[in-house]
């Protein structure tokens, strides 16, 4: 069988600066829109209620970031509760790449089992990606998984990335579906030699 699974070596594209510390799930995906049998809607409520709150100025309203691939955001990102649905809807949204200063690990481990990269940058290059996003929001951004490199036009600088996070991106075991699907052959085997599988 060949394999399934999909190494995440890079993502890159244009990026929307969301800012705010703290930012939790809730926010980002209302729980009232979680009372779903499928994730496939979710993205169309991304933070629904901010957005409503603000009345078109919120960054996702912004014509200047549309079709934006990577968010890019301040402090603690995706804390509050552990719903999965939060990244599967900034995922359904068009987000597959998330820059910040720092992240929920839960969150942060959700993004991780959906081939989502979440990476981590010092305050100071920080807040100089997200001055030149402003500036320039046609710029491509890339994050570099396996050199743990953040690349936009104020240049090149290092990211985080846990080395546990990083190995599961490059090696394709963030995909636990997958990782079965490849097994499936041995796991075939292994049943047709056990007495109590093959009698049936």
């Amino acid at each position: 069988m060949t394999a399934t699974r999909a190494s995440v070596e890079s993502v890159s594209g244009r990026a929307c600066v969301l800012r705010g510390d703290d930012i939790d799930t809730d926010r980002i995906i209302p729980a009232r829109f979680m009372k779903v049998v499928t994730f496939d809607s979710v993205g169309e409520h991304l933070f629904e209620d901010d957005r409503l709150a603000a009345k078109g100025n919120h960054a996702l309203d912004d014509d200047r970031y549309e079709g934006a691939s990577i968010l890019v955001v301040d402090k603690n990102f995706g804390c509050g509760s552990s719903r999965e649905h939060a990244p599967q809807s900034l995922m359904r949204f068009g987000f597959n790449g998330f820059i910040g200063e720092s992240f929920a690990e839960i969150f942060a481990g959700n993004c991780t089992a959906l081939g989502l990269v979440c990476a981590t940058l010092g305050e100071d290059d920080l807040e100089n990606l997200m001055g030149s996003v402003d500036l320039d929001p046609e710029q491509e951004v890339r994050i570099d998984v396996e050199a743990r490199t953040v690349t936009s036009r104020v240049g090149t600088v290092a990211c985080q990335i846990p080395d546990g996070t990083r190995r599961q991106l490059l090696e394709g075991s963030w995909d636990a579906t997958g990782m079965l699907l490849d097994g499936a052959e041995d796991v075939t085997k292994t049943a047709e030699a056990l007495p109590y599988v093959s009698g049936f």
